[in-house]
């Protein structure tokens, strides 16, 4: 997975469908830099997407023909330029996250582990929190230390349909099934 931290203004947005609602895509000099569900905590503001454009605009075919691929239970991982903007701890954090193998779990403790800082868990949290891929960067792959299902910026329930469709127990998903 390539990141790019470089600054830029350029940014542009689209809106495509999914099985888990709207999926807001932005890119910041033509490299996916947001993918926001709809009342996902720390959303940034609509304005500071840019322009809206058809889905068929760079980046973004690439970007929906692999989620489509995701969605459709035919693809386990994403390989697409993205653009990761936070602070060097963030952007490990989101490094990690790339590295939890589809239908599994981490904790934040483990996660926390895996960055050499095991006492850090709940700065992993908070960073995972603020992730600003989500599902291409999948944050929902972690739970709490007891296996629990806490906080996920798109919601838990959309938490546990992801983790639900990733483990196989609930079959591929289809683009009308909506939100919960």
């Amino acid at each position: 997975m390539n990141t790019d931290t470089d600054t830029d203004t350029g940014r542009q947005h689209t809106v495509v469908d999914s099985p888990y609602g709207p999926l807001t895509l932005v890119a910041t000099g033509g490299t996916l830099s947001g993918l926001y569900m709809t009342d996902q905590r720390h959303r940034p503001p609509e304005e500071s997407f840019g322009e809206r454009v058809a889905a068929t605009e760079e980046p973004f075919p690439a970007v929906t023909a692999q989620l489509t691929a995701y969605f459709a239970g035919e693809r386990t991982d994403f390989d697409l330029p993205l653009r990761l903007e936070g602070t060097d701890f963030q952007r490990g954090v989101w490094d990690q996250l790339t590295r939890i193998p589809y239908g599994e779990t981490w904790s934040y403790g483990e996660l926390a582990a895996k960055l050499g800082k095991p006492n850090a868990s709940r700065a992993v949290g908070l960073a995972n929190g603020k992730n600003p891929i989500s599902i291409i960067v999948p944050c929902h792959r972690v739970i709490g230390a007891s296996g629990g299902m806490t906080g996920y910026g798109g919601g838990v329930e959309r938490k546990v349909r992801l983790l639900e469709f990733e483990s196989g127990r609930a079959g591929t998903a289809t683009p009308t099934d909506g939100l919960f």
